[in-house]
């Protein structure tokens, strides 16, 4: 039976070794390939392959918001591509997916191949609960945090995040010295972080707990969070639950 098989990565030489892999696999069939998320998306609803082959992080829409935005009934199967986290790998190693972690070789990659052709020997289920289980739950909650900046991979103590704030379709990381601009979503980068620190307290704005040196009551039951670096965080109605929560009222 063939595989049709989608490849969503934003660098080429990456899309070029999954190509080279896949070439000693009859079964699959590569029906296109996706250099950011939004194309993925596009893709994947025009093609609906039965594999996708996945980077996490890729500029404005991560591999996490694809996942997000495929219809349940047409979810294909999914392997995650990236150059971090090694809780994820851990979890996919008892899951029906996986999950490659760059730079891999032609027999991590046969052994990702033998998961996919177990899952489609079993009856289609939907994948999104798995997946949103493993990666926005304790897979990518390490105290460690790796963030693509500038082309380069950057790797953070999650204990040195004040807040993080939303700068348009990507991120800035406030830290104690400097200030980072990911290129990741909002939503992407709240799934990788420990809700047990860190908190959303407007759709623009999530504040490290740790970090918080006092709340000022504000406008109709908002809140100014008052940081240990002096800035201001300004919580949202939306969130107003969340805020209630680290205020303890």
């Amino acid at each position: 039976m063939t595989i049709r098989a989608l490849i969503v990565d934003d660098e080429e030489p990456a899309r070029e070794l999954l190509r080279t892999f896949l070439a000693d696999w009859p079964e699959v069939k590569i029906v296109g390939e996706a250099a950011d998320g939004a194309a993925a998306i596009d893709l994947a609803k025009r093609l609906a392959p039965d594999l996708i082959f996945l980077d996490v992080q890729m500029p404005r829409v991560s591999g996490f918001d694809v996942v997000a935005a495929l219809e349940e009934r047409r979810m294909p199967l999914v392997v995650f591509v990236t150059a971090y986290d090694q809780y994820a790998i851990r979890a996919f190693e008892v899951s029906a997916c996986d999950y490659l972690l760059k730079p891999f070789d032609a027999e991590r990659m046969a052994a990702t191949m033998r998961r996919v052709m177990a899952r489609r020997s079993e009856p289609a289920v939907c994948m999104r609960d798995e997946i949103r289980a493993l990666l926005g739950g304790n897979a990518a909650r390490d105290r460690q945090l790796v963030v693509k900046t500038d082309g380069r991979h950057v790797f953070l103590g999650t204990d040195d995040i004040e807040w993080v704030e939303a700068v348009g379709k990507d991120v800035r990381l406030h830290l104690a010295a400097k200030s980072i601009l990911v290129r990741e979503s909002m939503n992407a980068l709240a799934s990788r972080l420990d809700t047990n620190r860190f908190v959303r307290v407007h759709r623009s704005a999530i504040i490290n707990r740790a970090f918080v040196r006092e709340a000022q009551p504000w406008f109709k039951g908002d809140y100014v969070f008052i940081m240990k670096s002096g800035a201001r965080v300004t919580s949202g109605r939306t969130y107003r639950e969340q805020v209630r929560a680290v205020l303890g009222v």
